[in-house]
């Protein structure tokens, strides 16, 4: 009997603690809001920008994330004018809800934009802040695990805006990522929106595809290069666009970036930014 007890204790002791470990542990479908994921058990920070590609990836359930513009200077010509913006704050508030799932605020603080009309030479400013963007995000595969991740990101944008002529917007993004070989990621994302004419009131359909891919410089500084199109489906008009950019991960928490979005065509936009990116 003593004999079949000193074989027995092990094998109980076996079974129990891992059980107990893992009782402890609550799955992270389990967090929300109100009940945090515990800081270690959160997931490598990712960030919407500061490239044109979304992340397919949420914020953590109970966490904060803000990415902005700090300050962003556009150039657009249009058929009949010529518009210089710039944007500071221009803010994304990301919340977690769940463990696939988180809302995003964006909003832009202040813009100034310059319009010149070519025909009379007319030139007009206007500025204030800007319009007011509502977002969900759904990650349906990858959010925790393996090398592919892929998102669901409907929105709507309300014309708030004082500084520009703007109307409802909205459309569906789909954002993919690839964790490639040697730390290299590739992202992909496919987007149809319902959006405001440059030059009038009127509305169209357009369509954007992209190709991203990333890889750290040196550690802790990751360059970013991209290319997108979009077509406009009431112009039949391509807009194509190069990107680069830099993120550097001053903390655990909190990154800086730069970079530029340069429209191929005469027509197309090209932006230039500065951003900062920061997690609770």
């Amino acid at each position: 009997m003593d004999r079949n007890i000193t074989i027995l204790l092990p094998v109980l002791c076996g079974l129990l603690f891992p059980c107990k470990g893992l009782a402890q542990k609550a799955p992270k479908d389990s967090y929300s809001l109100f009940n945090p994921v515990p800081r270690s058990q959160m997931r490598e920070m990712e960030t919407d920008r500061p490239d044109v590609t979304e992340s397919p990836y949420t914020v953590d359930a109970g966490h904060f994330q803000l990415e902005t513009d700090l300050v962003r200077t556009i150039k657009e010509i249009g058929e009949s004018s010529e518009t210089h913006t710039v944007l500071i704050n221009q803010m994304n508030l990301k919340i977690g809800i769940a463990n696939s799932t988180a809302i995003q605020i964006g909003f832009q603080t202040y813009g100034r934009q310059s319009e010149k009309e070519y025909d009379s030479g007319s030139k007009t400013i206007s500025d204030g802040h800007g319009d007011l963007t509502f977002r969900i995000k759904q990650n349906l595969i990858g959010n925790d695990d393996g090398s592919f991740a892929l998102a669901l990101l409907p929105y709507i944008k309300f014309p708030t805006s004082k500084y520009e002529d703007s109307r409802f917007e909205g459309g569906l993004i789909v954002p993919m990522q690839y964790k490639l070989p040697g730390e290299w990621n590739l992202g992909l994302q496919v987007e149809l929106d319902r959006l405001k004419d440059q030059d009038e009131q009127a509305m169209h359909t357009e369509f954007l595809q992209t190709l991203t891919i990333s890889h750290s410089i040196i550690k802790g500084i990751e360059g970013i290069a991209e290319t997108y199109y979009t077509y406009d489906f009431k112009a039949h008009q391509f807009s194509n666009y190069l990107n680069a950019a830099i993120q550097v991960d001053v903390a655990r928490d909190f990154k800086l970036d730069a970079g530029l979005n340069f429209g191929i065509q005469h027509t197309a936009a090209k932006h230039y930014f500065i951003g900062a990116s920061y997690r609770l």
